[in-house]
């Protein structure tokens, strides 16, 4: 009997080398030849910045420390790690039912006799009114023989959604890197903001002065006066505006960080060209190994196109094995001894025959989510490629601004000087000198605008190329 046992375990393992349902296979993707960009990218552009540390590509020595700390207390990357613990788990439990599964068990059974019950037995009969025996057994828990394949493609899923929220984690530190750059890179642009408008404040105070002291000695009137004091109360109005921004900016970096609401410690002088001057972006085939997020969906489609096998492994009978060795015996002693041991060997054999369409309609569904998964892991391709695109034609563009910008900024620089000395030299009204400080403090706020949108188009690319979770 036990070789018989043997003999059909032996036979139910070789039958367990098939699998039903798709394997998988990596969908064609056409990539691009190149980057969509306004200007030609240089050809055969193989290497790419995104391949650097992020504290290659971020140099600035504070920014580096707040992305270390966010690193390590984030909310969102916290919770990715135990998506991670949690599916390694899952992938766990999966494969364990691949395995048979054994318990032990034992017991000692005590009983006392009544010799007075209904039926009285004489104490000749009964010399010993105890009756004690033990049992001992190790247990076979109903072990499935995966003849179609219905359990590894059940791990094949589990792995594949390990693997998926381990690239989801690397997606949230990617995020994460360029958020806290975003953030640092405009608290500092907004620094620039508030100088700018700090020394506007002080130059408008001492023209109200002297506008004032001409008024009271009859060269200048009321009405220049008023409009002098305008300009000085719109300076203050701008300040208020961006200590506002300024103490949002440092709230959102101190979430990124997972800390309470405070402020940020700046130390000297922001370096406006920290970042690297020359930023490739490398053959498009390259990102699709590159981004975290297109491996994620990859993933999923591997997990959904397996869930499909175990769908259609409901079609065939299920074998499993469950059988118990152990012993019995009144005597602990001879409980393991030949004539007090025991043993059961079951197997079972089942066929769905009427199942009123479940079945089907479990792989047809899984069939449906598989094609869900495929719709989105091209959709993260071509998101891909916009988003690169969209990062270059910003990077390229925002530098044509700002060079157009600074040019204008020194001519606005140019006609407030001229227009402030016809003003005091009588020759012209107060009205356009007015008119050209105005001028004077959008355009060099513009500019500053401009270069935060210079760096955040830098910051934005090496996220859209896929950098930043390279530890």
């Amino acid at each position: 009997m036990k070789s018989q046992a043997i003999a059909m375990i032996v036979a139910a393992s070789l039958l367990a080398g098939c699998a039903v349902g798709p394997n998988y296979h990596r969908p064609d993707v056409q990539a691009p030849a190149n980057f969509r960009a306004p200007e030609p990218l240089p050809p055969a552009q193989a290497a790419s910045f995104a391949d650097l540390k992020w504290w290659d590509v971020f140099r600035d020595t504070q920014l580096q420390d707040l992305i270390k700390s966010a690193l390590a207390h984030n909310y969102d990357l916290r919770d990715a790690a135990v998506r991670v613990e949690a599916a390694q788990a899952s992938l766990g439990i999966a494969r364990s039912d691949q395995y048979p599964q054994a318990g032990a068990s034992g017991d000692v059974n005590v009983t006392r006799l009544s010799r007075n019950g209904s039926l009285p037995l004489p104490a000749a009969l009964v010399p010993s009114q105890n009756r004690n025996w033990g049992q001992a057994q190790l247990n076979l828990l109903s072990f499935e023989v995966d003849l179609w394949g219905r359990l590894r493609r059940a791990t094949e899923a589990a792995r594949a959604n390990l693997l998926g929220a381990e690239e989801n984690r690397k997606a949230v530190i990617t995020t994460l890197v360029s958020n806290v750059a975003t953030e640092y890179f405009t608290l500092r642009e907004l620094d620039g903001q508030l100088e700018i408008a700090r020394q506007t404040l002080a130059t408008r105070q001492e023209s109200l002065n002297l506008t004032t002291s001409r008024r009271n000695h009859g060269i200048a009137t009321e009405l220049e006066v008023k409009q002098t004091e305008q300009l000085v109360a719109t300076a203050g109005v701008t300040i208020a505006n961006l200590q506002q921004q300024i103490e949002q900016a440092e709230n959102q970096i101190t979430l990124l960080l997972g800390e309470n609401p405070s402020g940020i410690a700046r130390q000297g002088a922001f370096d406006e060209n920290i970042l690297p001057p020359e930023v490739p972006a490398g053959l498009p085939s390259t990102l699709l190994d590159r981004r975290p997020d297109i491996h994620a969906a990859e993933q999923n489609l591997i997990a959904a196109n397996a869930n499909i096998g175990v769908a259609k492994a409901a079609y065939f009978p299920q074998l499993s094995l469950s059988g118990l060795l152990g012993g019995q015996s009144t005597q602990l002693s001879s409980l393991f001894n030949g004539p007090s041991s025991t043993w059961t060997f079951i197997p079972q054999l089942s066929q769905p025959i009427f199942t009123a369409g479940r079945i089907g309609s479990n792989v047809r569904l899984s069939e449906s989510q598989r094609e869900i998964a495929l719709v989105q892991y091209e959709k993260t391709i071509q998101t891909a490629f916009t988003e690169v695109s969209n990062a270059l034609i910003a990077h390229q563009r925002v530098q044509e601004a700002r060079i157009k910008q600074e040019t204008l900024v020194a001519a606005l620089e140019e006609r407030k000087r001229l227009a402030y000395m016809r003003y005091q030299g009588g020759v012209d009204t107060q009205l356009n000198a007015l008119d050209a400080d105005r001028d004077l403090l959008q355009a060099k706020l513009d500019l500053r605008q401009i270069k935060l949108n210079e760096l955040l188009s830098v910051v934005q690319l090496y996220k859209a190329l896929g950098g930043g979770w390279q530890s």
